[in-house]
């Protein structure tokens, strides 16, 4: 004779896999996925990107705050440099005759470029260049051919 036995007569049969069983040996185990925290799974894994992708913007936008201030700075200084560069030279030669005039134009020179990358900067001398550029696109390009293959012959000869 079988004896059949119900599952009611053992209150743990079934059950072993549920977190409220205390006999659970993993209670964390949670084999309903409805059940989980929204922002576990794949809906958590895209919102975690999300604040990574920002946080990674943030940081890149301050990096490039930072490099156009430093950029900014050392405009100024080499701007700065070349006037007291000008106004050396322009002291230092000769007021007179064939090589005081080539010095007082190269001083003026000097000065005027001094001034120019200090009140122009990184953005208006790169919005300048972008503009010639513009204006002669061939000798540009002629020019851009020219630098690479100097830089061409100079790298073959380190080789």
């Amino acid at each position: 004779m079988t004896m059949r036995t119900n599952s009611a007569n053992r209150p743990n049969e079934g059950k072993q896999n549920t977190p409220n069983n205390p006999n659970n040996p993993n209670p964390q185990n949670n084999p309903n996925p409805s059940q989980h925290e929204p922002s576990s799974g794949m809906a958590g894994l895209g919102d975690r990107a999300k604040e990574v992708a920002a946080a990674m913007s943030q940081q890149a936008e301050g990096a490039a705050n930072f490099i156009g201030q430093k950029a900014d700075s050392t405009t100024a200084a080499v701007g700065d440099g070349l006037k007291s560069l000008g106004s050396t030279l322009r002291e230092k030669t000769p007021k007179s005759g064939m090589l005081g005039e080539a010095s007082a134009a190269v001083a003026d020179t000097l000065e005027s470029s001094g001034r120019y990358i200090q009140e122009e900067g990184v953005k208006g001398m790169a919005g300048d260049l972008t503009n010639l550029i513009r204006k002669n696109p061939i000798p540009a390009v002629l020019i851009g051919v020219g630098i690479g293959f100097l830089l061409a012959r100079v790298a073959s000869t380190r080789s």
